[in-house]
Formats: C-alpha cells, sequence, structure tokens
C-alpha cells in the first residue's frame, strides 16, 4: 500500500499584498508549489500547515484550494482529506491539444506582423536561454522557455490568450517539469527555440508553424515513456 506523505509548508513561497487578496495569494503560492513539483501527486494537503506558514486564517486556504480542485490541480474527497492530483494522461493529450491548436494560430500572426522591437525582446530572451543552457541552470530555462513562448502569445495583441494558454495546460506545465533534467532535452529545446525564432525573423509563416509543430510534437512521446517509467506519479493507489 502507497503510503500518503503530508505536504512540507516550508516550501511555500512568501507573497505580497501587490498578488491580490490572501486566498489569491494562498492560491499562487500552493499553485507554484503544485506545478514545481515541491508538493507531489498524491500529497496530503492539510489546511494548518499552509495556515501557519502563510499566516493566514483558514478562510482563504479554504478558498484557494476550492480553486485549486476546479483547475485540477487538488483533489478534494469527502471523508479522505484533500490531495495533491495525479498526473491524468487524458487531462494531458487534452492539453496538448489545445496549446498545440493556440500555438500554430499564435506563431502564424506574429511571424506575419512581427515588429522590429518585438524581434529585439525575442532575440534577448534567446540569449538568456543560451546562457542558461551554457551555466546549466535546468530551473532559469525552464522560466526562459516559458516566457519565449508567452512572449508570442503577447505580441498577437489578444490579452485574454496567455491566460487561456496557461489554463489549458497546467497539467502539461508538471510533467514537463519532470522531463526538462532528461539529458540533452534542455539543449535540445533551445536548438528547437531558435529554428522557430530563425523562421520568425525571415518572415516564412509555413517554416514557422512546421518547426513549431516540430517542437510541441516533442512532447507526448516523453511524456508517454514517463508514464511508463513512473506509473506511480499517474496512478493513484488502490483502497
Amino acid at each position: 500500500m502507497t503510503k500518503i506523505v503530508d505536504i512540507d509548508a516550508s516550501l511555500l513561497r512568501d507573497t505580497s499584498p501587490s498578488e491580490g487578496s490572501l486566498a489569491q495569494r494562498v492560491y499562487l503560492s500552493v499553485k507554484d508549489a503544485i506545478l514545481a513539483l515541491d508538493f507531489p501527486p498524491g500529497a496530503n494537503l492539510r489546511k494548518a500547515p499552509i495556515c501557519e506558514r502563510l499566516g493566514v486564517s483558514r478562510a482563504p486556504v479554504t478558498e484557494a484550494i476550492a480553486r485549486l480542485a476546479s483547475e485540477g490541480l487538488v483533489d478534494v474527497v469527502p471523508q479522505s482529506g484533500t490531495h495533491v492530483s495525479y498526473f491524468s494522461m487524458s487531462e494531458i493529450r487534452e492539453g496538448v491539444f489545445l496549446r498545440e491548436a493556440l500555438e500554430l494560430a499564435t506563431i502564424a500572426k506574429v511571424t506575419r506582423d512581427l515588429t522590429e522591437e518585438q524581434r529585439k525582446r525575442l532575440s534577448r530572451n534567446m540569449r538568456m536561454q543560451e546562457l542558461l543552457v551554457e551555466d546549466g541552470d535546468i530551473a532559469g530555462f525552464y522560466e526562459a522557455d516559458e516566457e519565449f513562448h508567452n512572449l508570442l502569445m503577447e505580441f498577437t495583441g489578444f490579452q485574454r490568450l496567455p491566460v487561456v494558454a496557461q489554463t489549458v495546460s497546467l497539467q502539461v506545465r508538471r510533467a514537463r517539469l519532470l522531463m526538462l533534467p532528461t539529458q540533452g532535452r534542455v539543449a535540445e529545446t533551445l536548438d528547437e527555440h531558435r529554428a522557430i525564432f530563425e523562421a520568425i525573423c525571415a518572415g516564412d509563416e509555413a517554416a514557422a508553424q512546421a518547426q513549431m509543430r516540430h517542437h510541441l510534437g516533442q512532447l507526448m512521446p516523453r511524456i508517454e515513456e514517463l508514464y511508463s517509467t513512473k506509473p506511480t506519479l499517474f496512478n493513484a493507489p488502490q483502497a
């Protein structure tokens, strides 16, 4: 029988009043811990340690957990407790499908409409990615990777697009963090981003979409391999 572990609330990051209400700040802190896998799948999400660590009452924690449950990151089970959700292959497949549709539409529009200022911002991001790969900073590279894709969506001019993309791919983001430390994957990701960037700068919409499709196509085979090697992350233990 799989032992259920409690979360380590000391891993929760501090928040600031600028991030919103108490419930919003608790939500962001716990969500970050789940996405970073500091709170692993199946971990018991007890409210008391969260309250103590963040210095809040139970009400904002309860509200934050309800929001996380609505996003599929937390399971609230009556008479059993609240646990960090296990990975779901069906949700990951759906998230990958939706994210690809958004990314391909994004890359087409950005390639057509790219401004010089936008090109410079993408170029700065690419240089940062290169430095982080040289330094072996996987966590830093992940942030720069996320920024690369977010910049592209920002450049469409559609303000809700980055939020929608993040929402549909929450489960995918968790799985990606497990895969980035894979030998050689960070360097491969950098090469794929560079090919996308060069196609955009060349104004070649078809090539930019093809390179993005290739980049995103690396994801599901690797997640399926992860599923076969670490099934306990995906399957809740039977009672």
